[in-house]
């Protein structure tokens, strides 16, 4: 994104103070990643090292690798049909989406096969779902610890890694300090994207561009899925399964009801907030990043633009603080 708003240049943080950043989760939220880290470049604040939770992987991953410019422009052109042809549904197993496709995604956007390969060190963190344990990625495929860090129960499939079945790291880690700190920098910025979101669900209301919009993307979608399934095996030719008729009946105007995917995110959203919350009195960041998104929803990733420009004005009102 380019910015041209005046401000006073920033000085440089000495070399022995070496900065980590701890990206938050938060879905489509996470777009203000990119605002901030193009706020702190800006301001000549050279990142050593990134841990990243969930979205916050992917972009931290992205940028590890020098190439967030490339992802800027591709969630620039993304609206919201765009989106859900990006989504790759299965038959519910351990999740609706596959995730193939985000692992494409990553893979066009980072050269490296290995996290050891990255030119800035990078961790991304998830959650065994077998023993429930904080799992911090900071070696092997980078596309399949980005993958496992994005891994919403119930959305994405899990990933298996080794022995471990891992899902996303939100579910125990939704702002990664302490996995930032790890890496070794003495001082940690850490980008918190649901604050004051749950306040906000109080009383939720869907943009009415949104609601349109959303509909007629949903309602494209369930007509490409049925295309694609009545070609199946002893199907009559124009019959639904129950998924695609869901898919249906959520492109229609029947009432406020949240679909699948706003329940699922929005229940594992207010817990990320509640632990985010305890885990931030415990172990502070040294500076705390908190851009202004409780009116974003989680799905809300053809706001690209706006959600970039959040994230940049709430690092910019900040990183005085870190000078």
């Amino acid at each position: 994104m380019d910015h041209h708003h005046p401000h006073s240049p920033i000085t440089p943080l000495p070399a022995h103070r070496r900065v980590g950043l701890a990206l938050g989760s938060g879905s489509a939220r996470g777009l203000a990643h990119i605002g901030v880290l193009g706020a702190l470049e800006e301001a000549g604040i050279a990142v050593d090292a990134i841990a990243g939770s969930s979205i916050g992987a992917l972009i931290g991953a992205i940028h590890a690798a020098g190439r967030l410019d490339g992802l800027k422009a591709f969630f620039r052109s993304l609206d919201w049909l765009g989106m859900m042809r990006f989504v790759d549904v299965v038959l519910p197993k351990s999740g609706l989406i596959d995730g193939a496709r985000i692992s494409a995604l990553v893979r066009e956007h980072v050269a490296a096969r290995s996290i050891e390969a990255l030119p800035t060190p990078f961790a991304a963190v998830a959650t065994d779902l077998g023993s429930g344990e904080r799992v911090v990625l900071r070696s092997g495929d980078v596309i399949d610890a980005v993958r496992a860090s994005i891994s919403v129960p119930g959305i994405f499939t899990p990933v298996r890694y080794g022995s471990r079945i891992l899902v996303d790291g939100g579910v125990v880690d939704p702002v990664p300090v302490a996995a930032a700190r790890a890496l070794g920098p003495a001082f940690v910025i850490a980008v918190d994207l649901n604050h004051g979101v749950v306040a906000h669900r109080a009383a939720p209301r869907r943009p009415a561009h949104k609601t349109a919009a959303a509909s007629s993307a949903i309602a494209a979608w369930a007509r490409s899925i049925r295309q694609a399934t009545v070609d199946l095996p002893a199907r009559p030719r124009n019959s639904e399964t129950p998924a695609t008729a869901q898919l249906a009946r959520w492109s229609g105007a029947e009432g406020p009801l949240p679909n699948i995917f706003d329940v699922l995110l929005t229940s594992i959203n207010v817990m990320e907030t509640r632990i985010t919350e305890s885990q931030l009195a415990i172990d502070p960041p040294d500076l705390l990043i908190r851009p202004p998104l409780a009116h974003i929803g989680l799905l809300d990733f053809a706001r690209a633009e706006e959600i970039v420009e959040i994230g940049y004005e709430a690092a910019r009102g900040q990183v005085a603080a870190v000078r």
